[in-house]
């Protein structure tokens, strides 16, 4: 089955701020919005186009790309061969290659195409999977320039998903024994799926989220608050900042007169914290990437406003307000992208956040230390910050996480006698930002 995150046109004001740049993202079309903005670094960045023009917007086949940090984007056609598909989501990996998915939002099937020159033209990848009369494609994630998935509805007890490690050229399908089986009549959905380094959820009507922690080969599925992420009285957006620290912001309701709750995990989605009510206007969330600082847009109804969290949302330092903006991501403290609509092709469309850091400056890393280091059985952490820890994990040379602790239960001293010798990383998360310790075990 297919969801399709759209925005509504809204009058935009003129004031700008020193913190946010207006750019042109050059489509023609007065009203472009963009989504699914993906950074691949300081200078290339890709995003879609919709129709934010209308309640009922027209189908867009469109992206538009910046090799220059947004001094200038150059927009172009998405030609999968069939107009009637809905573009479902981009993943680019510089600033000339990049997947795009595609399905027949009433009819399902679809599939992945690939670009290898800028966007010039897209080639259909895989052209043999989502064939079936019961197909749906959802969504495409390249974790690196080789290794990629694709994910589409069941067929039978398991999602259709396949995976690449040779960018595309091949694709196998990933075999059932590696997928946790579906419940009765569960699929997923083109929206709300998040990847952040090796690992990667996907949303489901049933409330579940499917996750892989190792760029697709193995997969764990677990239970969240919400009964579906994109029901017509129930639904949910989940954001990570890494493998283990996210949020789930779940709405109660439909249209003005819909509730919030803020859900918060430590250990993947795993597990989830009670809820508390979200009265903020931020509903459109991006963390700053190797930090647990969340940046949001969004409006109370009558202002827009951007903010920024230390605390993982549980409260806002207003950025500016008066400029409406919509989807939002960031490379880093000081350089993000958010959404907005096309007034010409020379003029709006997107955003440049290029101001003060947004990180914390309180929250140290040299605040921490932990010794001994060289380990034998375990070490002790010295908090000379006095922060409160909200996630702890340890991870391999690899990136892959190795343990997980209970933050309710953490001591001064962490036993790691169960591990092999070799190099480690301590992830510290705290509401005010993160910190990296390495750690040799004898």
């Amino acid at each position: 089955m297919m969801k399709k995150l759209l925005y509504l046109l809204c009058v935009i004001p003129t004031a700008t701020f020193a913190q946010w740049t207006s750019q042109a993202t050059g489509f023609p079309t007065v009203s472009r919005g963009v989504e699914d903005i993906s950074i691949v670094d300081a200078n290339v960045v890709w995003a879609l186009g919709y129709d934010g023009s209308s309640t009922t917007p027209a189908n867009v086949q469109e992206f538009t790309r910046t090799t220059d940090g947004g001094t200038t984007w150059t927009p172009g056609p998405i030609n999968v061969g069939n107009s009637t598909l809905t573009i479902t989501n981009i993943s680019p990996v510089s600033a000339t290659t990049a997947w795009v998915g595609a399905v027949d939002a009433n009819a399902g099937q679809g599939g992945v195409w690939k670009t290898s020159n800028g966007g010039t033209t897209w080639t259909q990848q895989n052209a043999t999977a989502y064939t079936n009369a019961v197909s749906y494609f959802n969504v495409v994630h390249f974790f690196n320039a080789t290794t990629g998935i694709t994910q589409g509805d069941p067929i039978g007890l398991d999602f259709e998903m396949y995976r690449t490690i040779d960018a595309g050229t091949t694709w196998t399908a990933i075999p059932g024994f590696n997928l946790p089986n579906i419940v009765s009549g569960e699929y997923g959905y083109n929206g709300g799926n998040v990847g952040v380094g090796n690992s990667f959820w996907f949303v489901t009507n049933k409330g579940n989220i499917y996750k892989t922690s190792d760029a697709g080969v193995t997969w764990a599925k677990y239970s969240t608050p919400i009964t579906d992420f994109s029901g017509t009285t129930v639904g949910g957006s989940i954001y990570f900042a890494n493998d283990n620290n996210g949020v789930l912001l779940a709405r109660n309701g439909s249209g003005t007169t819909a509730t919030y709750t803020l859900y918060t995990t430590s250990n993947g989605g795993m597990i989830w914290s009670a809820g508390t009510a979200y009265t903020q206007p931020y509903r459109s969330l991006a963390f700053i990437p190797g930090t647990t600082t969340l940046v949001g847009t969004g409006t109370d109804g009558t202002t827009y406003s951007s903010a920024v969290s230390y605390n993982m949302g549980s409260s806002w330092t207003v950025i500016d307000s008066g400029t409406q903006r919509t989807g939002v991501a960031f490379l880093n403290g000081t350089t993000g992208w958010a959404g907005g609509f096309t007034t010409s092709s020379a003029a709006g469309g997107i955003f440049k956040y290029s101001g003060p850091t947004l990180r914390n400056s309180t929250f140290e890393a040299a605040g921490f230390s932990v010794y001994p280091n060289p380990v034998n059985d375990s070490f002790t952490i010295q908090n000379g910050n006095n922060i409160a820890i909200s996630g702890l994990t340890i991870s391999d040379i690899n990136g892959r996480t190795v343990k997980t602790l209970d933050v309710n239960a953490i001591e001064n001293q962490i036993n790691i006698s169960d591990l092999n010798s070799g190099v480690y990383f301590l992830n510290i998360a705290s509401d005010n930002g993160s910190a990296t310790k390495k750690i040799i075990k004898n």
